[in-house]
């Protein structure tokens, strides 16, 4: 397979400065990742990155430990958004038919479930552009009721407002997660309705609230490598960066205007999760969407260049995940066990 490239120069960009223009923003320590240091990551022969990887997650991590988190809709289907991948855009006929939000004794449920499997973290989405007061009063009621089971609780909503992370926050909320999707000057190909400065702003105000951040990205959209280095160096670049980083694979879907985009090369997806682990060297680096066509040897050769956290559980929002027991069944055959990876001092 080979990976393709798209041309973006016809198509509207929504863009936003340069990070290497503000080498101010991460926080003091932190080093500043330039797109072209990041692309000579991955210019790496395949060998040389992936031993570079595994140092630096030996160094940071018990590389034998990986988390399980399990990610639920709650709230599914009727987003506003006109995310190119997403099935659950009203812009796209997929069959995904709009829902409420989920009750508390149904969410309850599903934790406790999530939590007898293994996950730490239950992960929570709802297809929002951006939430109304009112509905984060709602979720933080399951907020409540996740913690009580004794899980980590994750929020996936959109774009939030002024004092909404607050609100979470005293719920108890752990991580909210709000991913850049791409490298800004590709995210115009594939979203129109908001721009990349709305989710910085967003992961602004989680951070402001003394939340902890879990943003990556999808791979496979028709990215150049390029695009690639460009989104790893905005997540390497946040102030701090995110401490999980959810690496998604394109889920193709019928309906959406990405049904059709060519395979990226899986070794390619092995060096993004190579690259994050590097310039990240202390998040959760997880595999998430995408994994279920990976095939066995692709996520160990993902587990060895550093990845720490998957999804688990038999759907992710509304696409396929693997079974639960193929993945224990693969964990085992890799020697992992399972639990909270905690960064080394």
């Amino acid at each position: 397979m080979t990976q393709t490239t798209t041309d973006f120069t016809t198509s509207p960009l929504h863009f936003h400065a340069c990070l290497d223009q503000h080498p101010e923003r991460p926080a003091s320590g932190q080093p500043v990742w330039t797109v072209e240091q990041v692309a000579a990551l991955f210019e790496l022969p395949f060998s040389d990155l992936i031993f570079q990887a595994q140092t630096v997650h030996r160094a940071h991590f018990d590389p034998n430990l990986i988390e399980l988190a399990t990610l639920v809709s709650v709230k599914t289907g009727g987003c506003p958004e006109d995310c190119s991948y997403c099935p659950q855009s009203v812009h796209f006929d997929t069959g995904v038919q709009a829902s409420k939000l989920m009750g508390v004794e149904t969410v309850r449920s599903a934790a406790l479930a999530a939590k007898e499997a293994g996950a730490s973290r239950f992960c929570m989405g709802a297809a929002w552009r951006a939430p109304k007061d009112r509905d984060i009063e709602a979720v933080a009621e399951l907020v409540r009721t996740v913690k009580a089971t004794g899980l980590e609780a994750c929020a996936t909503l959109g774009m939030l407002s002024n004092g909404q992370a607050q609100t979470l926050r005293d719920a108890g909320l752990d991580y909210y997660n709000h991913n850049l999707d791409s490298a800004p000057d590709f995210y115009g190909d594939i979203i129109s309705t908001r721009d990349y400065q709305d989710r910085l702003d967003t992961l602004a105000r989680v951070r402001e609230a003394g939340i902890s951040v879990c943003c990556g990205g999808i791979v496979g959209l028709g990215e150049s490598r390029l695009q690639r280095a460009g989104l790893v160096a905005e997540l390497a670049n946040l102030s701090p960066y995110p401490e999980s980083v959810p690496i998604n694979h394109l889920v193709k879907v019928a309906g959406t205007p990405l049904a059709d985009q060519p395979d990226l090369d899986p070794l390619e997806f092995v060096r993004t999760i190579a690259v994050a682990r590097i310039t990240m060297p202390m998040a959760r680096v997880r595999l998430s969407a995408g994994r279920q066509s990976m095939g066995d040897a692709v996520q160990a050769l993902c587990f060895v260049a550093g990845a720490n956290s998957i999804f688990y559980g038999d759907k992710l929002l509304t696409t396929d995940n693997p079974l639960g027991s193929e993945d224990q069944a693969l964990l085992a055959r890799l020697g992992l066990q399972t639990g909270k990876p905690l960064p080394r001092a």
